[in-house]
């Protein structure tokens, strides 16, 4: 399972907000809500996510074991 834990960590350290994300970024508000309960979100958004935050996917999303 994926957790974007992670990124709002680096949101949060860059002072970025969600709607900055749509307003300034172009981030579709669709996008936001899938990111909000850790849905899959495209190759593309995750590149689109790490240019805006000047990191890399692994300071946006973290796997999580299922428990059994």
């Amino acid at each position: 399972m994926i957790s974007y834990e992670p990124l709002w960590k680096m949101m949060e350290e860059r002072n970025i907000t969600t709607y900055s994300l749509i307003t300034k970024h172009g981030i579709n508000p669709r996008t936001i809500n899938n990111l909000k309960h850790s849905r899959g979100i495209t190759v593309y958004t995750l590149e689109r996510l790490c240019e805006i935050l000047n990191c890399t996917p692994n300071d946006v999303i973290k796997f999580v074991s299922e428990q059994k």
